[in-house]
């Protein structure tokens, strides 16, 4: 773990380095592409973060594995790992196990061990219980009962490779210039309100959800207390945290369209929804009444993704940065304009949404028209 302490602003000045860095990038074609292009993205925000939190999260990345749930797990101590896999045995068909391949990279100091699981689900381990109802509890049983053992990834055909460091760091680490998907995110941490550490580092996973995020979640504290009612628990010592588990609530066991769940997320002030129509104006009262707990309030940008989409979402009055650039079939996310023209120059557009306003690029499908929401497909 990096001491802050001899964390300092290299240039001497009074330029306030205080926002992370967010970048996403899709081919909803659905061709799959190295992550040459994201590393060198997120490396030219390097100043808006401080070293002491980096990462990318990759979809279409096991296509060899593509029907098992692939566990990516930190282990801090030997005997985490032995307890952990002893678990995972007892309530798993372990179809394959290794370490994740890594290289010595700048930066980089006293790794834990991180290992990846492929994994099965058979109908008379889950009982009552859906597969996805069943990993997440299992994630949430080793997180909060195995000591220095920590599962930060868990979806299928897709991977979180994160820690303590800048995320072009992290990518050399982890060598991910090797891996192809058709959806990559990254991140550049500055910690405000959290320390900084190895599951503290975004992107944030649960399934095959992943959230990267820039701002600061006020609203933290009533987020996670309802989030546990419904059986999550929050472990890794940080605001985003609640955004995948809301995000996973909200979508996949309550059903909502992502549409919909923006507009919890991001709520409409109360003086807006009484300018809707009619309809309009029920359906936002509904949402804030029913889900006034999960309204997340405070500064944010976040870029959220899982398998076949990815969303881009700001807080109402646009607090933090967002900027949405389209290239043929390519989608992009990202706090500054600069690191996508690094990597596109010749754009098709480029733009800002309004605060509260969802960007969604999905895989190979038609999109539906939705009212105050930018939607982005590679099909016509």
């Amino acid at each position: 773990m990096k001491d802050i302490e001899r964390i300092n602003n290299p240039f001497q000045d009074d330029k306030v380095i205080d926002a992370c860095s967010i970048f996403g990038m899709m081919d909803t074609s659905g061709r799959r592409f190295s992550g040459r292009d994201i590393i060198k993205a997120i490396a030219n925000m390097h100043v808006r973060g401080n070293g002491l939190g980096g990462g990318l999260a990759v979809y279409g990345i096991y296509p060899a594995y593509a029907d098992f749930y692939a566990f990516h797990i930190m282990y801090l101590s030997q005997r985490s790992q032995q307890e952990t896999e002893d678990f995972l045995r007892q309530r798993f068909h372990v179809v394959q196990s290794e370490e994740v391949p890594t290289r010595p990279a700048h930066g980089i100091v006293n790794p834990p061990a991180v290992w990846r699981y492929f994994l099965s689900v058979t109908p008379d381990r889950c009982g009552d219980e859906s597969p996805d109802d069943y990993v997440v509890n299992r994630v949430m049983e080793i997180n909060t009962r195995i000591d220095d053992a920590f599962v930060f990834s868990s979806g299928k055909n897709m991977g979180v490779f994160k820690g303590v460091g800048y995320p072009e760091e992290i990518a050399d680490y982890f060598r991910l210039e090797e891996y192809d998907g058709y959806l990559w995110t990254a991140h550049g941490r500055f910690p405000t309100n959290s320390r900084g550490w190895w599951g503290g580092a975004h992107p944030f996973s649960i399934l095959d959800w992943t959230v990267v995020h820039n701002g600061e979640i006020s609203s933290y504290g009533i987020n996670k207390r309802y989030l546990e009612q419904f059986g999550y628990v929050c472990t890794m010592q940080t605001d985003t945290e609640v955004v995948a588990y809301a995000i996973d609530l909200l979508i996949r066991k309550h059903n909502l369209p992502i549409e919909i769940a923006a507009q919890v997320l991001a709520a409409p002030f109360w003086t807006d929804i009484e300018r809707m129509p009619p309809a309009e104006q029920k359906l936002a009262r509904t949402l804030r009444q029913v889900y006034s707990s999960l309204l997340l309030n405070g500064p944010f940008t976040i870029i959220i993704a899982h398998s076949g989409e990815m969303i881009g979402l700001t807080d109402r009055i646009r607090l933090r940065p967002l900027t949405v650039g389209t290239k043929g079939s390519m989608l992009y996310l990202s706090s500054e304009e600069s690191a996508i023209r690094l990597i596109s120059p010749d754009l098709d557009r480029a733009y800002i949404p309004m605060g509260g306003e969802p960007i969604i690029g999905r895989l190979g499908t038609p999109l539906k028209s939705v009212p105050e929401a930018s939607i982005f497909s590679g099909v016509n």
